[in-house]
């Protein structure tokens, strides 16, 4: 995703709550430089590669589904994770290289001739649905910054007027338990407000945070799989291998709406920047955009060929990005819905994606084992991240200031990865991640947190820069697959499969 000609000028200060992003981001990168002196100290001293593993590396077929194509459902056996694991602080992983084009892959096909040994069998595995089965980075010179999500000015001009040439990735860096209330029945929706004992019990410690569960909230009649907070930190949305979205009062937990019409189970949901639109993947190959307000259908979005597993909007909400079970990312221009790019992006299916703060690239990932890096103005592939071990990648994300990503792989490991030059910085374990794709997040409202769930029913969260599971929050009653985590506020929001079915709200300090 690098380009060469000047960067967009970056977008003024937006004033939030009397902080403006330019202090949040200054706050992040004055932890992230305290933690250089680590680097210089060889803390972070990056191991010689192995020379890199190859970019058309072939998994067992038996463990590249995410159960046929559904975040909610268990993928049919996986194997264990490769033995050899580098555990330490610097974990090598070579980009394959700076400067890629996205060219189409020879006897790509349907599947390249490397997805699952039969897709068809897949499918029907998982035709039960998906459901069924911030901070601070550590490099030497970089950190992570505060806003997750930060909203483009409301002057801003459209995203497609960007430069149409390429600049350099560095250039992009700089310029940017449930409780069903009485009388309700397990398919009625509802919230149930809980006592701080619900939660792990823990010490006071002021370099920690202190989660309680405060809310359950009871209506979806699946597992839910994405749980996501408005940028403006009013809303909650859920969704859930039941069709459905759900809203809910991000503060108390009170149900607002259901979203309904989808064909099939769902992935994933996104807000737009201004929070008065949602987006949803679904396992009927459609992507929906809705309208917060009235809770209607805006458009629907056809192109992929196989289930829609992720989506996400850019910063300015002008364009949409959408992952599939066809191993292919859609661009989709929001206000005429129609596909204006679709990048060739991976050999396995496309299970996550994010775009930086500024919009210009994209990161995705897959259980092909690799993080791509794109430009979205070109539809270029700037750089490619692989794992020495080349563990299966089941969720990825930028960092709050973009500098460096986070990566969820399925040997039970989180990695920081500084893709400017490939080196995985730190490493985050103690959680269990082997079958599912489980969502982790950012937390900067207070410390500098990793959030991430696990399929031991817990939440686990890390300190940023020493890696020490911080707090560890129990109440869940089965696989806890989405985390997210409030835009301003000391609060988490998380979902379950289907023996729980619950979103759960987590608060601290507020």
């Amino acid at each position: 995703r690098d380009h060469s000609p000047p960067a967009e000028p970056p977008a003024p200060d937006t004033e939030e709550n009397g902080q403006t992003e330019s202090a949040k981001r200054q706050r992040f990168d004055e932890d992230m430089n305290s933690e250089s002196e680590d680097s210089d100290n060889g803390v972070l001293q990056h191991p010689q590669s192995s020379g890199g593993k190859s970019h058309n590396m072939h998994r067992s077929s038996a463990g590249k589904t995410v159960g046929g194509g559904k975040r909610y459902s268990a993928p049919p056996s996986r194997n264990s994770p490769v033995d050899g694991e580098n555990t330490s602080d610097e974990e090598s992983g070579e980009s394959m290289s700076e400067e890629e084009p996205a060219v189409p892959r020879a006897g790509r096909g349907k599947g390249g001739g490397k997805m699952f040994a039969s897709k068809m069998l897949a499918r029907k595995a998982l035709s039960t649905s998906r459901h069924n089965s911030d901070s601070d980075g550590s490099s030497g010179d970089e950190s992570p910054d505060d806003g997750d999500k930060p909203m483009a000015p409301a002057n801003a001009e459209p995203y497609l007027s960007a430069p149409t040439t390429t600049q350099s990735i560095q250039s992009h860096s700089n310029a940017q338990s449930d409780h069903v209330m009485e009388g309700t029945t397990p398919t009625q929706t509802s919230w149930q407000s809980e006592t701080p004992n619900t939660a792990t019990s823990r010490p006071p410690d002021s370099d920690k945070p202190d989660y309680v569960l405060k809310y359950s909230l009871v209506g979806h009649r699946k597992g839910v799989s994405s749980v996501k907070f408005s940028p403006d930190g009013n809303w909650l949305a859920s969704a859930s291998a039941d069709k459905t979205v759900k809203l809910w009062n991000a503060y108390n937990g009170k149900y607002d709406k259901t979203l309904e019409g989808h064909g099939g189970g769902l992935s994933d949901v996104t807000w737009s920047s201004d929070s008065r639109y949602l987006a949803t993947g679904s396992d009927d190959k459609t992507v929906r955009i809705w309208d917060r307000d009235s809770g209607r259908t805006l458009k629907i979005l056809r192109g992929h060929t196989n289930y829609v597993f992720c989506v996400c909007y850019n910063p300015k909400s002008t364009l949409l990005a959408s992952g599939s079970f066809d191993e292919t990312v859609r661009i989709w221009d929001v206000q005429t819905g129609k596909c204006i790019r679709t990048l060739p992006a991976h050999s396995d299916p496309v299970v996550a994606l994010n775009f930086n703060r500024d919009g210009s690239m994209i990161v995705t990932c897959s259980y092909d084992g690799l993080i791509r890096i794109w430009d979205i103005t070109t539809g270029q592939c700037l750089k490619t991240i692989v794992n020495d071990n080349n563990p299966a990648v089941s969720f990825v994300k930028f960092s709050p200031n973009s500098k460096y990503i986070l990566a969820a792989t399925q040997d039970n490991t989180l990695r920081l990865w500084n893709y400017h030059t490939g080196k995985c910085l730190k490493m985050y374990k103690g959680h269990l991640n082997e079958n599912y794709c489980c969502f982790g997040a950012f937390s900067v409202t207070g410390g500098k947190w990793i959030v991430s769930g696990s399929e031991d029913h817990c939440i686990y969260l890390w300190n940023l820069q020493n890696k020490e599971i911080v707090q560890k929050l129990q109440g869940h009653t089965d696989v806890v697959l989405c985390v997210d985590c409030h835009p301003l506020k000391n609060i988490i929001a998380s979902g379950s499969l289907n023996k729980d079915k619950s979103v759960k709200i987590w608060k601290y300090d507020c």
